[in-house]
């Protein structure tokens, strides 16, 4: 799986009307399975008087989880046309919900097909796209001798860290995957060992 990949920014919902039925689409970022299935139980409940709550979501996970369901909609004619335009739009770690209030007119599959995947698309374009790296958190925790030591090699990396300064000093740190092994080593060494990490 490459480094970078695609996602929303954040929270991302949009509303729109086709033939007296309401649709809204709602999308957010989700690192794993189970974020992305609390999303969908969220809508579900809040719109719980929806004629349908349509979810898809793709995670990165080791293969990529993609999942998505019609809600009681004619087969293929909602879920598939959401998780496509997730799938179109090459975004990772997402969760789209697209709801939709029954106004009294049959769109017909090809009608339902273009409602879902625009409520998809237009939720994920008010949440708007960004690039991610893949990122771990840890926190490693030293006496105040090694604080400083410590403290210059993460300003001088550039992670993301916050520090804590009771009995002893605590940095909760959130660094690209891809460097987590090296930084961890090089505290190790800085400190002779006597850092304790927590992953």
């Amino acid at each position: 799986m490459s480094e970078q990949f695609r996602t929303v920014d954040g929270r991302g919902r949009a509303a729109f009307e086709i033939s007296g039925s309401e649709f809204i689409g709602h999308v957010r970022p989700a690192g794993t399975v189970a974020a992305a299935e609390a999303f969908v139980d969220e809508i579900a409940s809040e719109y719980d008087d929806a004629t349908h709550n349509v979810p898809a979501y793709r995670v990165r996970a080791d293969p990529l989880r993609e999942w998505a369901s019609d809600a009681g909609e004619p087969s293929g004619s909602a879920g598939k046309p959401a998780l496509n335009v997730l799938k179109q739009e090459a975004l990772e770690n997402v969760v789209a919900v697209v709801t939709r209030y029954y106004g009294g007119t049959n769109l017909g599959v090809g009608g339902l097909a273009r409602a879902y995947a625009r409520g998809a698309k237009e939720a994920v374009t008010d949440a708007g796209i960004v690039e991610r790296r893949p990122h771990e958190q840890f926190t490693v925790t030293v006496e105040y001798d090694d604080s400083g030591t410590v403290r210059g090699i993460l300003e001088s990396t550039a992670v993301d860290f916050e520090a804590s300064y009771e009995a002893t000093v605590a940095f909760a740190i959130r660094v690209p995957e891809s460097d987590a092994s090296d930084l961890r080593d090089r505290i190790r060494s800085a400190t002779s060992g006597r850092a304790v990490f927590d992953l």
